[in-house]
């Protein structure tokens, strides 16, 4: 009988040992989501007025859990290329903006105007992106094409 007793007791730290094993190494779901980013203003091509600031109105979501976004504006002087911000004439610069937000919960909507557009700055076609991340760190894009003018119309909200 003690034998019975002292056999079975190892056998069964074993099977339990066995399942705690199995158990701990079941895979999880990794988040391979990438979050959503629903950018309605500035539309694609809208002139902005230079000397004002931009308006930025978006919605930002994931399935899990949103991280942060970064708003870009850079030169789109030569129509596909990504260079750093340079001097143009004197009296007027190449405009560069880059900024990171931290943000946190599923959906959040962005009412920003941030980006502030000096007078002087150069007139032309540039480009604006806003980058999205989730806490997975999956990350998505949105780029829009935007023209900075002197002669812009003022931008107004609808409940001005």
């Amino acid at each position: 009988m003690k034998t019975n007793v002292l056999v079975s007791v190892p056998a069964l730290m074993c099977f339990v040992f066995t399942c705690l094993v199995f158990i701990g190494c079941e895979k999880q779901d990794a988040d391979t989501t990438k979050p959503v980013i629903s950018l309605s203003e500035p539309e694609e091509g809208e002139e902005v007025r230079t000397g004002e600031s931009m308006h930025l109105e978006m919605d930002l979501s994931d399935d899990v859990a949103l991280a942060g976004y970064m708003v870009e504006v850079h030169n789109n002087f030569d129509h596909h290329g990504h260079k750093a911000p340079a001097r143009a004439a004197e009296d007027s610069v190449v405009f560069y903006f880059k900024q990171s937000y931290e943000i946190s919960g599923r959906n959040q909507h962005i009412h920003s105007h941030d980006v502030v557009i000096p007078a002087n700055a150069k007139a032309g076609d540039y480009h604006l992106m806003v980058y999205c991340t989730d806490a997975a760190g999956n990350q998505s894009y949105v780029a829009r094409n935007i023209v900075l003018s002197p002669y812009a119309e003022h931008h107004h909200h609808d409940d001005e």
